[in-house]
């Protein structure tokens, strides 16, 4: 159980509930336990009573009907106060299960955002999302009932114990010898439940991986007919899950009837040495009874024994999964607590990356400068680089060598969030969330931002007219990862999202890929004032979106091979001018 011990934190936290939940336990034991013995006390009342009545000495039951009822109220009312502490006790341990999921979860999701894009890089967003769901399920079913009835049955167990050996001790030890028994062969099991839980759930994630592909995929899925064939990859990744987990239910099949049979053994047991004690007059009927119910009141404890070991098993195996990633650091730390000014001037000197998924060298000592309130336009062929500059940039990425210094200042001397909140980044592929059109404009933006600024960018953007088109305009639902719009939409919304968060860096990664040349030209126009009061960058393919830019970087294999104004590197009639070309000879064709 050594992973489930990084719970232990959240068992200090709500200590004092779990302190009383236990209290409430062993007082709610006790008093159904005491109750006990007014049943075995009234069972030989009745049975001096008619041995006298049979024998003359009482003439009437009046005695016995008063003595049942007396027994039976006592009875009662103890067992109505055992049952009210047992419900405190619910409500302590359950609902304090609940609450530590609920912190849990939010942990997990917290270290999740920390990550860096590498690791989300190398891990299926199936498996992140049944890590978060299914495994702390698991492991909330440990902190609530996988406690109690442990504490349940020490408790209970205890307490009968000791009235059971105040009694009998010969008897006690028939009725409980059988029991270590049941303890040596749930051990014995657990081993093997502990392993095929955790194959059971390796094999759920990798169903909600391919789950979660295929849905996020459907478009691809249908335009290429493949439907058949991943209904049959699906079937067979399913197909092994259920022989999985039949196996592991076949396992855990085999405590229940086990325990049933050992507990059965008891009742035997105390069945005959209790007759035999009863012929030689040293055990009343009175006694025998309440042995029995002691054992009855033993046997639930004992049988959730294993459902208990069934659920810490399985707990372990999704707490080793869930540490697996909590215990990754992550690649970007932020060292700087308190807030920092950010200007926007921005250097690069001698940086290089090397993507460790695949060892591929991105960039390899790009050195360059933008001053505040510039415009840097970077160009090169697909793979030389231009991506990573940007996510180098907004420290989604951290630099192999070299440094990247925003306003003089090391960036990994800046605050990581004042950073990220001066950069206005618009990526090369438009995510938006499954929200209205309006909360996707002003996601990032600061509080106050209304509707009224959200069509100000969109408009921006060259959006809003296409927006007040939709039937509920601003308040349109997208569909997943913005489904419902045209790529060009995607970018232009993109856009305006990151204008309204009027940060002092504007990063645009091929933003206007999707749109046409007219467009194109219209935010362009839209931005110019935007672009002269901010550090702007621009990544782009297009002459047309670079030629503005106060320079421009063109990159090759990671490596700088132009840099300067677009009538300087055209007078050079280098790579940016065979580029010009290129293009140009395209726009005539068209």
């Amino acid at each position: 159980m050594k992973e489930l011990l990084s719970l232990n934190k959240f068992l200090w936290k709500y200590r004092w509930e779990l302190i009383a939940g236990f209290v409430m336990i062993i007082l709610s034991n006790f008093v159904s336990i005491f109750s006990i013995n007014y049943v075995g006390n009234a069972i030989d009342g009745i049975e001096s009573l008619l041995t006298k009545f049979k024998s003359g000495e009482a003439s009437e039951l009046s005695e016995v009907k008063k003595g049942l009822m007396n027994a039976a109220l006592l009875f009662i009312g103890l067992k109505v106060l055992a049952g009210l502490l047992l419900v405190g006790v619910r409500l302590m341990i359950i609902a304090t299960s609940r609450h530590i999921e609920y912190d849990l979860k939010n942990d997990i999701y917290e270290h999740y955002q920390k990550l860096s894009l590498s690791f989300y890089k190398k891990n299926k967003t199936g498996d992140l999302m049944n890590r978060i769901t299914e495994d702390v399920a698991f492991v909330r079913q440990y902190l609530g009932p996988g406690i109690m009835y442990p504490m349940d049955l020490i408790s209970r167990a205890t307490i009968i114990l000791a009235f059971m050996i105040n009694i009998d001790p010969l008897l006690t030890l028939y009725t409980l010898g059988p029991l270590p028994i049941l303890s040596f062969l749930i051990y014995k099991v657990a081993s093997t439940i502990n392993k095929k839980s955790t194959e059971v759930q390796k094999q759920q994630s990798n169903i909600s991986s391919i789950v979660q592909d295929t849905f996020s995929g459907i478009r691809v899925i249908k335009s290429f007919n493949t439907e058949n064939s991943t209904q049959e990859n699906y079937a067979k990744e399913a197909e092994l899950y259920e022989k999985k987990a039949l196996s592991l239910a076949q396992t855990e099949a085999f405590f229940f009837p086990l325990m049933v049979l050992i507990v059965g053994i008891s009742n035997l047991l105390i069945l005959y040495m209790g007759g035999v004690r009863y012929a030689e007059g040293k055990l009343s009927i009175g006694v025998i009874a309440q042995f029995f119910m002691y054992l009855n009141m033993l046997i639930w404890p004992f049988t959730s024994l294993g459902w208990v070991t069934m659920l810490i098993q399985r707990a372990e195996a999704s707490m080793t999964r869930i540490n697996e990633f909590l215990k990754q650091k992550p690649e970007i730390q932020n060292a700087v607590e308190h807030e920092t000014p950010i200007e926007g001037k921005i250097e690069f000197k001698n940086v290089s990356y090397t993507y460790e998924n695949t060892g591929i060298e991105a960039l390899k000592n790009l050195s360059f400068t933008i001053e505040k309130g510039k415009s840097l336009a970077i160009m090169g062929k697909t793979g030389s680089g231009k991506s990573t500059v940007v996510l180098l940039l907004a420290r989604l990425l951290q630099p192999t060598s070299g440094q990247i210094l925003i306003d003089g200042v090391p960036y990994e001397n800046l605050n990581l969030k004042s950073l990220r909140k001066a950069i206005g980044f618009v990526p090369q592929e438009a995510f938006l969330f499954s929200d209205t059109i309006q909360q996707n404009i002003l996601f990032g933006a600061e509080d106050g931002k209304n509707l009224d600024d959200a069509k100000n960018f969109a408009k921006k953007a060259a959006v809003h007219q296409n927006v007040e088109g939709f039937k509920d305009r601003y308040d349109t639902i997208l569909g997943e990862r913005g489904v419902t719009l045209s790529g060009g939409q995607k970018q232009r919304i993109s856009i305006a999202r990151a204008l309204i968060k009027e940060p002092e860096i504007l990063v645009f990664d091929d933003s206007l890929s999707a749109v046409d040349t007219e467009t194109e030209e219209e935010i362009l126009r839209n931005l110019k004032s935007e672009m002269n009061q901010k550090t702007t960058l621009i990544v782009t393919h297009r002459i047309s979106s670079a030629k503005n830019a106060d320079e421009i970087l063109v990159l090759d294999d990671g490596q700088k091979i132009e840099l300067g104004s677009h009538s300087d590197l055209v007078a050079k009639e280098g790579a940016y001018f065979s580029l010009v070309k290129k293009q140009l000879i395209e726009t005539e064709n068209l």
